[in-house]
């Protein structure tokens, strides 16, 4: 009688452990028909959820996956990345995106006009809560105007998804011609 009780407990055990395992199956499986459409069951609306964009291998390629914001007429970008190096080249990509007729194209001179290097505090919302200098180009004031205006101008950025709010840094390359790369997108120098 006592082997039958443990017998009966380790049943059960498996059959909960089954259950268990059964529930945590997330792979849908497509319907297939056999036979004529029967009337599909009103059901309620599903909520619309924004695929995780995956990191592009080639720095070249777009940034994130756009999905539709609250206002229908607004699509907003969201960022899968999880460290903020990750999410500088979200930020990177869409600084570009806004800027293609500023970017220098090829290799930067060797004598820059200016380097700044700039921490850049982004919301929840892709919009930019604070800018921090973390090097000035005190020498050039009206290219740390313009860096800041674009970087403002740039909103909203990539919604950090993953992370609620980050903080990144980059490094603004700025030519005399008034034309900028970032560091994370550099085509180098001469």
């Amino acid at each position: 009688m006592h082997f039958l009780s443990q017998d009966r407990w380790l049943l059960g055990t498996a059959i909960a452990a089954a259950a268990l395992l059964t529930g945590c199956n997330t792979v849908e499986r497509p319907a297939v028909a056999t036979g004529p459409a029967a009337p599909a069951a009103p059901s309620a609306p599903a909520q619309a959820s924004a695929p995780v964009p995956a990191r592009p291998a080639n720095p070249a390629a777009t940034a994130a996956t756009a999905v539709a914001a609250a206002p229908a007429t607004v699509t907003r970008t969201v960022s899968s990345a999880t460290t903020p190096k990750a999410y500088r080249y979200d930020a990177a990509m869409h600084l570009y995106e806004q800027n293609a007729g500023r970017i220098y194209k090829g290799m930067l001179q060797p004598n820059l006009y200016a380097v700044a290097v700039l921490e850049v505090d982004i919301d929840r919302q892709g919009q930019v809560a604070s800018i921090n200098w973390r090097r000035a180009p005190d020498h050039v004031p009206e290219v740390m105007a313009e860096i800041i205006r674009t970087v403002r101008a740039a909103a909203p950025y990539p919604i950090p998804s993953r992370m609620g709010r980050v903080t990144y840094t980059d490094i603004w390359l700025w030519d005399k011609s008034g034309k900028f790369q970032l560091d994370t997108l550099t085509e180098g120098q001469l």
